[in-house]
């Protein structure tokens, strides 16, 4: 919600912001123009005007505020007080704007479009999330074409209160004294032994495209076990170097023995080559080798924007950390096996909440036997659909091509390694994708808020779609990266779409319904003994 205004709204300021890539921005513009103007629509039947905050630069090609230091300049200009909108139908960069928006004093909404194709929910969830790490206080909402009642109704209500509600009744606090006696019993022992022993997390460079929310400073770390390792991507770079041609040659080996498919061509620019890949099967093996010479139980790369005008993407490498089973890896002295026998977890983006949950989730997968491959994924867009003969909203989960073989149909022989969008990856490298397999999946969010530590977690599945619904849900999105149809029982669209506190979620496979419901009790009972405070959502039926 957001404060309360003494006088009747008449104008409202708009505020938008995008990415760092000049390209992405000019390419984003019209759909960003689009919403603009339907949302100016809708304000005016209010009787309220919408206004820029500052002009579109045509010799740039666009409106978006495209730095941290634009950004300042235009809310040196905007009364602390305003009616402050932020709408986006783009991915965008934070910290843009978050300078700004943390210290406005006035009504703050934050608006984004709904559309595969144009990812505003994504960008709008990163805002989200950071505004609430902030401790700022706003108002959300979102809209496909910006006619319809739910949208309508909550922007009235904004304008004549200066604040939207929305039903979380679907989201209530842990109480461990609820918990089975077993799983309670299991999660403590995990979490006595983490904090005994502790984590160290590998962060190859903070701060991954602005997104504040997936910075968790060290005071809010330490006291659940989790330090870190400040690691450079330039040792990356060097460290790649290091690595024989031979040992690059036997990663891809593996991979073509086990019926991956890399789509390659000939144009390094817009398509992938042999070039690219080997280059990332070096990446996978310096990035072990760094992991186990500094001790790290997980590790993080940030690729964009540091390592993107150096290296080919690296999330073929981060799809192959985060599966149980990958190529090995050998110590360049001793010859033994780096990490034998499971994932070395890989937090995408350098998301930090994703690494925490990454790692608790694998201490509690491996105790209980399950397979621990998981992932973050972004929450990208979704729609209605029937599955067993009943009306479920199926998100589309991607994340850029960095998911675990495991969690596909078929595998490694259901994965394909496709080219990296030019527009973001210059470089080119591939992805690993592939259809999200039919199963149950506990999803979660580790995040920042009033300056503690807090997951939300619930139960969910990942499933199958006719071939031809994936396919259209791939083409409206991004065909490159995976595509995983999720419902998460008993959270509809809009609740779940208020209380995500982050553009990443993240999730694991259980082997039926009753292994799900125990995994969730278990890694519950393992964070609240971590001193995280645990948030139950939807259908869950413990704690």
């Amino acid at each position: 919600m957001s404060p309360a205004r003494a006088i009747p709204m008449k104008e409202a300021v708009l505020i938008t912001s995008g990415d760092l890539r000049e390209s992405a921005n000019k390419v984003c513009w019209p759909a960003q123009e689009d919403l603009e103007g339907k949302l100016a629509a809708c304000f005016e039947n209010e009787g309220v005007a919408l206004r820029r905050a500052f002009p579109v630069d045509s010799e740039r090609g666009h409106g978006f505020i495209s730095s941290q230091r634009i950004g300042m300049d235009v809310f040196a200009g905007i009364d602390p007080k305003a009616n402050l909108v932020f709408a986006t139908a783009a991915w965008q960069y934070t910290h843009h704007v978050l300078p700004g928006m943390r210290g406005h004093q006035g009504p703050m909404l934050t608006v984004a479009n709904w559309s595969g194709q144009w990812p505003g929910l994504v960008g709008l969830l990163n805002l989200n999330g950071s505004l609430i790490k902030a401790g700022k206080t706003f108002s959300t909402l979102w809209s496909e074409q910006f006619d319809d009642a739910f949208f309508l109704g909550k922007l009235r209500e904004w304008v004549t209160t200066g604040k939207v509600t929305h039903d979380l009744s679907h989201v209530r606090d842990l109480d461990p004294v609820c918990l089975p006696a077993e799983p309670a019993k299991l999660g403590e022992h995990l979490a006595k032994d983490l904090l005994k022993k502790k984590i160290i997390l590998g962060v190859f460079d903070e701060g991954c495209m602005g997104m504040y929310n997936a910075i968790i400073d060290d005071e809010l770390l330490n006291p659940s076990g989790f330090f870190k390792e400040r690691l450079s991507q330039s040792a990356l770079v060097a460290k790649m170097r290091d690595v024989p041609d031979d040992e690059a040659a036997a990663v891809r080996r593996w991979l073509d023995q086990r019926g991956v498919n890399f789509e390659t061509g000939k144009d390094a620019k817009t398509e992938l080559t042999n070039e690219q890949i080997h280059e990332q099967c070096k990446m996978y093996i310096a990035a072990t080798r760094i992991a186990h010479d500094f001790g790290c139980d997980a590790i993080g790369i940030q690729y964009q924007q540091g390592l993107k005008d150096m290296v080919p993407a690296s999330d073929l490498v981060e799809g192959l950390l985060n599966n149980a089973e990958r190529p090995p890896v050998f110590d360049e002295s001793t010859g033994k096996e780096l990490y034998p026998g499971g994932p070395l977890p890989h937090f995408n983006e350098v998301d930090e909440g994703a690494g925490v949950d990454i790692v608790v989730t694998n201490r509690v997968w491996t105790a209980l036997g399950l397979d621990p491959s998981t992932t973050l994924h972004d929450v990208r867009w979704g729609e209605p659909y029937p599955v067993n003969e009943k009306s479920e909203f199926v998100w589309v989960l991607q994340i850029s091509g960095a998911a675990p073989a495991n969690h596909f149909v078929n595998g490694y022989a259901g994965a394909t390694s496709s080219r990296q969008p030019p527009m973001y990856f210059p470089l080119g490298g591939g992805t690993l994708k592939g259809i999200g397999r039919p199963g149950k999946i506990i999803w979660s969010r580790v995040f920042v808020e009033d300056g503690a530590l807090h997951v939300d977690m619930g139960l969910g599945s990942v499933v199958e779609l006719p071939k031809e619904e994936t396919e259209r849900r791939w083409r409206q999105t991004t065909p490159q990266w995976p595509c995983v149809s999720a419902v998460f029982d008993g959270v509809s669209r809009d609740s779940f779409m208020a209380r995500h506190r982050a553009n990443h979620v993240n999730i694991a496979y259980a082997g039926s319904a009753d292994e799900a419901a125990k995994a969730l009790a278990v890694k519950a009972a393992m964070f609240n003994a971590l001193g995280v405070k645990v948030h139950l959502c939807g259908a869950v039926n413990v704690g």
